[in-house]
């Protein structure tokens, strides 16, 4: 028997039996009349209405650089809103397709890109719920027979009405081993992705060169996918700028020679191996609060001051760890 045989989820209410409501839930929700031919909708009003731009300017501020990534969000948000002007008009269309992959190196935003999106496309009216569910390979296979299905379908279960975002989502296929069960996550994914995406839109993320193979051996996930967002790393300018926003949400501040201080250890550090980017940044800070305390009660003054409790020093990032 099939892996994905008998799986089903909750459906809208629109798909429910005739003889269990659904005559009156379709009633109730029953679309109004199409405008006519000669009528015009003001397309600014239409945006402001749906709060888009909310969802869009705190993508913006929450992160530093990515123009063409918030380009591409941008694109699909002004598709789902024509095609809701559309539709006001009578003009059908089939729903658009809104599986995503994201590729990139850690620690360049694709978690915080794809929770916006589930806002966004809950605002728009596209998914019922709008939450975000994260995932890897152990949270959707198994480790014996008739495992990995429950589980699975566990996950997409708390999916619905959201998005599911899967992390290294080509640790899924592990193409050396035949009977590795990772092959019956995909076969089911295949079909909720499929049969399924009015009421989930999965999104695979991982390093650009292993999301590529992953494809190439799974040409049925790779159909499904209509977005490749590519997630650039972060330049030094960059770097220093999501450091400065991080430094003044946790109300510090560098004092202009332990920033410079701050940027040698950036530059440094950008050109060892498993450099992550915005993570490699926050763990940077962490360490350097550390050693703000240390020096503050070390040293030889007995008293100090806001400023002070504030205020990152040189000393406070020399000598960093490479991590």
């Amino acid at each position: 028997m099939s892996a994905t045989r008998g799986f089903a989820m909750p459906r809208l209410p629109q798909e429910r039996q005739a003889g269990h409501g659904a005559a009156e839930e379709w009633n109730e929700e029953a679309p109004e009349p199409p405008l006519p031919a000669a009528a015009t909708i003001d397309l600014g009003a239409e945006r402001k209405s749906s709060n888009v731009d909310e969802v869009l300017d705190t993508l913006d501020s929450e992160l530093v650089g990515l123009a063409p990534v918030k380009a591409r969000v941008r694109e699909i948000a002004s598709l789902l809103l024509l095609d809701r002007v559309r539709h006001r008009f009578g003009l059908s269309s089939t729903r658009p397709n809104l599986h995503m992959s994201f590729t990139g190196s850690p620690g360049t935003g694709k978690t915080t890109v794809a929770m916006r999106m589930a806002e966004l496309l809950h605002r728009l009216g596209y998914l019922d719920r709008g939450h975000l569910v994260v995932a890897t390979r152990d949270d959707l296979v198994g480790q014996y027979i008739g495992h990995t299905a429950p589980k699975t379908k566990e996950v997409l279960k708390r999916a619905m009405g959201g998005v599911l975002f899967i992390d290294e989502a080509y640790y899924l296929y592990r193409a050396e081993n035949e009977r590795d069960y990772g092959q019956e996550a995909i076969e089911i994914l295949l079909q909720v992705m499929e049969n399924q995406r009015d009421d989930l839109v999965v999104i695979l993320a991982g390093y650009e060169d292993r999301m590529d193979t992953f494809f190439n051996s799974n040409p049925g996930m790779s159909s499904r996918i209509a977005h490749h967002l590519e997630f650039p790393d972060y330049e030094l300018d960059e770097l220093t700028a999501i450091a400065r926003l991080m430094v003044e949400q946790e109300n510090y501040r560098f004092s202009p020679a332990s920033e410079a201080a701050f940027r040698d250890y950036l530059e440094s550090r950008m050109r060892q191996p498993r450099f992550a980017n915005a993570r490699s940044v926050r763990n940077a800070l962490e360490r350097a609060r550390l050693r703000q305390a240390r020096r503050l009660f070390d040293g030889e003054a007995r008293t100090c001051g806001k400023q002070e409790l504030m205020t990152f020093e040189p000393d406070d990032f020399l000598g960093q760890p490479q991590r």
